[in-house]
């Protein structure tokens, strides 16, 4: 008979004791600290002054919002889109503990910080901006432009022409009032909370249809035409159906980012529900305007920018354009020669692109514009699980943010190992 082999067996009932902290869990270069580094440098009075509990007074004191905006800029880094996921790993990583500093964060609260400050994150972008304009890591002379598309929380099955919209309505309408007879024959039927929960899916299947009905007049009066073609999403109805990089039509939003070249910084944000860039240079030059009180010395966009009203309103505010003419469809037309019914803005645009010199400026568009956007779809941009325009803009400002942190730390030490 063989001896039995002698081992060692895992012993998972042994009690172990191991004194740690929190602050030794993560190295000194971490992501996670240059994240926090980065809010911590910022601006967080507004958030501060909504603050209801007070020393000295009665109340529960409220979660630090740089917490909550700490985690949402790593999260996004890290390409962790969902509140339930984040709240998650509050608990079970140690980067996301790091940042807590055992501070408890359920996943409610998360949501609702990061679609509740739409106008507070456009200003901690142009401040994230400002900061390094005023450190000489910025200059914001050119900037580059460019457009996403980005598939919205909606299924192509979820819109509706104008008379299904208004059945829709009918049937709600119905359902509501039908739940309000119920109870009031027989209060005992269901259970307060059972009555509620029914009432407030009612209600809300009954707001999201008038907000349809809503959008489909808007868009009706842009498309009289197509009156009774137009259709509306009932599960998002501010989305819209756009052509996406595959040649497939799906629900989506537009998000325009514009980036200062050379530093690869966004210093603009938008998000529009037009499939088209063609009206969008113009928008964002006033956004930039009003954010830092001057416009870039030039602009780089594709050719989808390129709406002579466009070019004329930027040439004539002092902003040079860099845009590819349309080639002509047939004929020997040379498209960098003005035609004759060109502005003088519109010639000296098209001239200028006929130089050398205008053409191999114009390359810097994609090593910056598509570079960032690049970079946007790898830490998960592609499908938004928030709904409505300003949800998804708060939620394109993270992205931005977490962007421009992680450039301000690349700025930072590139500045750093310049030699004096």
């Amino acid at each position: 008979m063989s001896e039995m082999p002698r081992v060692l067996r895992p012993n998972r009932a042994q009690l172990e004791l191991r004194p740690t902290d929190l602050e030794s869990l993560l190295p000194e270069d971490h992501r996670a600290r240059s994240v926090w580094d980065f809010v911590s440098g910022l601006d967080l009075s507004p958030w501060y002054e909504e603050i209801r509990a007070i020393e000295g007074e009665a109340g529960r004191p409220a979660i630090d919002p740089a917490i909550l905006l700490s985690l949402w800029i790593y999260a996004t880094l890290e390409g962790v889109g969902s509140a339930r996921a984040v709240g998650r790993l509050c608990e079970q990583h140690d980067a996301y503990r790091w940042i807590c500093g055992g501070v408890s964060v359920s996943y409610r609260t998360l949501a609702a910080f990061r679609v509740s400050h739409e106008e507070k994150l456009d200003a901690l972008l142009t401040e994230s901006v400002v900061r390094l304009v005023d450190a000489g890591l910025v200059r914001l002379d050119r900037i580059a432009q460019d457009g996403m598309r980005v598939r919205a929380s909606a299924g192509a099955a979820s819109f509706r022409r104008r008379k299904r919209l208004r059945e829709l309505e009918r049937e709600v309408k119905k359902r509501v009032a039908g739940l309000r007879r119920e109870l009031e024959s027989d209060p005992a039927a269901m259970s307060r909370r059972e009555q509620a929960a029914r009432e407030r899916v009612a209600r809300d299947r009954q707001r999201r249809v008038q907000k349809a009905l809503e959008a489909l007049h808007e868009e009706s009066e842009k498309k009289p035409s197509e009156q009774e073609s137009v259709r509306v999403s009932t599960t998002d109805p501010e989305a819209r159906v756009m052509k996406m990089a595959d040649g497939g039509f799906r629900p989506a939003y537009n998000v325009q980012l514009a980036t200062d070249v050379g530093s690869q910084v966004v210093v603009g944000v938008e998000v529009t529900d037009r499939g088209s860039d063609m009206h969008q240079l113009t928008p964002m030059l006033e956004q930039l305007e009003r954010r830092y009180e001057q416009l870039p010395n030039e602009a780089l966009v594709d050719g989808g920018f390129a709406s002579l009203d466009a070019i004329e309103a930027a040439e004539a505010a002092g902003c040079r354009v860099y845009a590819p003419p349309k080639q002509p469809r047939k004929g020997d037309r040379n498209p960098y020669k003005p035609l004759p019914d060109d502005s003088e803005n519109v010639a000296r645009w098209r001239r200028r692109m006929g130089a050398a010199s205008a053409k191999e400026k114009y390359k810097d568009r994609a090593a910056t514009a598509e570079c960032v956007n690049a970079q946007s779809r790898n830490r998960g941009l592609w499908q938004f699980n928030v709904r409505g325009r300003l949800k998804v803009r708060c939620v394109s400002l993270l992205y931005a943010l977490a962007h421009n942190a992680m450039r301000s730390v690349a700025l930072e030490q590139a500045w750093q190992e310049v030699p004096s």
